[in-house]
């Protein structure tokens, strides 16, 4: 069998992943239809949850931690009066009640999951215990102890209820997990509550309505396909932009700092060469100085 031409091609592609796939095999999947020498993702979405996954490839993959701190939007159904060992319905039933529950008691509970809160990150997740993921210790039974995070919750809003089966628009920061916020509610209204069902809508400045199946993915021409990637600097364009005159490009394509009036320490900058390239990430240094952190490559 011939192997396939892989190619050196960058970019960000806004994927609609669907139920039933991985992350990471929806992720292999796109990066065998581009035929990239390199991909990788932005953070996870579970097997049964749905929506948008950004993905990078090639040179984009230097970038992708700014999307790892974005804020996410989730459309969320929660079944109420059924708990489940990993708070979605992939785990076992560990508890059912029964529910007497009105749209307006619903709401009011949500009041209490809104602004910054404690949570206490799901057994069943990747966070490292021991050098393990958590999933590893609850597929086997073993429950770790997990001290409560906070984590920001900008909106969350109830956007119907049946009398068991609530649909919920979650606005949260990162290390919020969906999951936990369906266990605690369900615990919070004393019937039990699990995730059925979840779809992300949107992730930092990225839309669910801007992005594209595998499915759809397939049927394109390379070049369509091709036309479907962002560019790196995508990624970045909420850091401040400098521009470079030639020298300062070098400077910096080979490892040097450069200095430049009103830089604060700490700052994280997108660097642009004099015909507009994308160079890179740049973060001001203690001397105020401006070092490269993330370059493209320049072959």
């Amino acid at each position: 069998m011939n192997k396939i031409a892989r190619r050196a091609i960058s970019g960000v592609l806004l994927l609609d992943k669907a139920a039933g796939f991985t992350s990471n095999a929806a992720l292999q999947k796109a990066k065998w239809l581009y035929r990239a020498e390199k991909a990788g993702h932005t953070g996870t979405l579970d097997p049964f949850a749905t929506g948008l996954l950004p993905l990078c490839l090639g040179e984009a993959t230097k970038f992708s931690q700014f999307l790892l701190d974005a804020d996410k939007v989730y459309r969320a159904e929660i079944l109420l009066g059924v708990r489940t060992a990993s708070g979605d319905l992939d785990g076992e039933v560990i508890a059912e009640r029964p529910v007497n529950i009105g749209a307006a008691m619903l709401s009011q509970v949500l009041e209490r999951f809104r602004g910054e809160i404690e949570q206490v990150p799901p057994m069943h997740s990747a966070l490292k215990h021991a050098g393990r993921p958590l999933y590893e210790y609850a597929r086997q039974g073993i429950e770790v102890e997990r001290p409560a995070r906070r984590v920001t919750v900008y909106g969350l809003e109830l956007e119907s209820f049946d009398g068991r089966l609530a649909s919920v628009r979650v606005h949260s920061s990162k290390g919020f997990y969906v999951r936990a916020l369906a266990d605690d509610l369900g615990e919070a209204l004393g019937c039990g509550a699990h995730l059925t069902g979840l779809d992300r809508l949107k992730v930092g400045p990225y839309h669910l309505d801007d992005a594209i199946s595998l499915e759809t993915l397939a049927e394109l021409t390379e070049d369509e396909r091709d036309a479907r990637l962002l560019p790196p600097d995508n990624l970045t364009l909420d850091l401040p932009r400098l521009d470079l005159d030639l020298e300062a490009a070098w400077q910096i394509s080979h490892g040097q700092a450069i200095w430049r009036g009103g830089l604060r320490v700490g700052d994280l900058l997108r660097l642009y060469a004099p015909d507009g390239r994308f160079l890179g990430v740049a973060e001001v240094d203690q001397d105020g100085k401006a070092a490269p952190r993330r370059l493209l490559s320049s072959g």
